[in-house]
């Protein structure tokens, strides 16, 4: 049962869902499938929107009932920098899969961009939905 983006917002049916959004992380690590690229570290600039009920924290106001959006961008980052990827797809898929490990969250929206890939060009970039239960992150 996916969603999709209306301005900005998954929607579902026609009730919209909550959304967390990290905007702009910025991750050094090694990416490419060029030789000259296997031995150095890149900048990925990554857009990742949660979707996830929020209504216990709206209530609550406490960081355990929501998704601790500092934590999980160090656990992205390690992520990208312990896995080397080649390509920013497989990247973007192991982000989407790491966002889904928190207990809140049913549906991912990733982007990854890698700037300066291509010379003349200001950044190749790849996005993605993934959703819980799909089988595909």
């Amino acid at each position: 049962m996916g969603g999709w983006r209306k301005n900005g917002v998954l929607v579902k049916g026609r009730e919209a869902v909550d959304k967390l959004e990290l905007r702009g992380l910025e991750v050094r690590c090694v990416i490419g499938d060029l030789p000259t690229e296997r031995d150095r570290e890149q900048v990925l600039t990554l857009d990742v929107t949660l979707a996830c009920d929020l209504s216990a924290v709206c209530a609550s106001d406490r960081v355990e009932d929501t998704v601790d959006y500092a934590v999980l961008a160090e656990t992205i980052r390690d992520a990208l920098r312990q896995a080397r990827f080649r390509m920013i797809e497989s990247a973007a898929a192991r982000v989407a899969a790491v966002c889904l490990e928190a207990p809140r969250v049913s549906e991912v929206w990733v982007r990854i961009a890698k700037p300066g890939a291509v010379a003349g060009l200001r950044e190749a970039a790849v996005e993605l939905v993934r959703r819980r239960g799909d089988g595909a992150s």
